[in-house]
């Protein structure tokens, strides 16, 4: 299957590459270097298809105040448990934050912390699934991707000046 992409030029991160499989969104990646393994394991092709640019309108919307939730198809692939988690996340209000402990307590589960985390990384729909709203039950910036908190510290940063 080919992956049609397109670029959103962003003032806060530079490049955010969006994929769509013609039906759905299926990647928002914020990092070159993880954008070209993708795009090495899924022949892609740039495209300016209707659905991507829906989806380029509302990034812009969005990190210009004026989105705080998207209406776009989208198409996460994981485990039922991930998917669950993807879920709960959608439900975090714009401009608000919920712990890695209660997104856990919310699907049932409020021994699995650190599988939410897991999964929270995992997630491959960054921004459209706002991953980036869950933060440490000490109220810091911890788990997101890794050490790339400064990416949701930015995006937390930018919900909060508009909401």
């Amino acid at each position: 299957m080919t992956i049609e992409y397109a670029v959103y030029r962003s003032e806060l991160f530079g490049d955010i590459y969006i994929a769509s499989d013609g039906e759905a969104i299926v990647k928002v990646e914020l990092f070159p270097e993880e954008w070209r393994a993708f795009a090495g394991e899924h022949p892609a092709v740039k495209s300016r298809s209707p659905l991507l640019e829906r989806a380029l309108e509302q990034l812009d919307e969005y990190f210009h105040g004026r989105r705080q939730a998207f209406d776009l198809p989208l198409k996460w692939k994981g485990t039922a448990f991930q998917e669950e988690v993807w879920g709960a996340l959608c439900r975090i209000p714009y401009g608000e934050t919920a712990t890695y402990a209660d997104i856990a307590a919310q699907i049932g589960r409020p021994k699995a912390v650190r599988a939410v985390g897991q999964a929270n990384r995992a997630n491959e729909l960054s921004i459209l699934v706002p991953c980036h709203r869950v933060i440490g039950k000490n109220g810091a910036l911890v788990g997101y991707a890794g050490s790339r908190t400064d990416v949701k510290e930015k995006l937390l940063e930018l919900e909060w000046r508009y909401k």
